[in-house]
């Protein structure tokens, strides 16, 4: 339960580094942003129900594609689901802000693991 609330923080701080990004994400409150943490974070722990052989079987095949939709989905909904997450450009800006939002969550994720807050594995 600690490891799912660190990943909503982590997603929602990386929503409000990318709302201020020129994306094409908006982001009314942090509220918002822990609610659409929360949403990314559920929907990509179903992800993780998938055995770890068909998860890399996946990526390797598909050469990424099916993982990197997969995200521009879950963004997509999130902005459909949550009231004050909006994606100006509508698919445009799905697909900038779940690239952006893989990117910055790698970064803080490794700062984390750097001072001892997320264990590494």
């Amino acid at each position: 339960m600690a490891g799912f609330i660190i990943s909503v923080v982590v997603i929602a701080l990386s929503l409000l580094i990318i709302s201020k990004l020129p994306t094409g994400v908006e982001i009314d409150s942090p509220w918002i942003a822990l609610i659409a943490g929360a949403i990314i974070g559920a929907f990509n722990g179903f992800w993780s129900l998938f055995p770890g052989w068909f998860r890399t079987t996946s990526v390797v095949i598909s050469l990424g594609l099916i993982p990197l939709i997969g995200s521009i989905i879950v963004f997509g909904l999130a902005a459909w689901l949550v009231e004050g997450f909006r994606l100006r450009w509508g698919i445009a800006s799905a697909i900038i802000g779940a690239i952006a939002l893989s990117i910055i969550n790698s970064i803080l994720f490794f700062i984390l693991r750097q001072v001892g807050v997320v264990a590494a594995f």
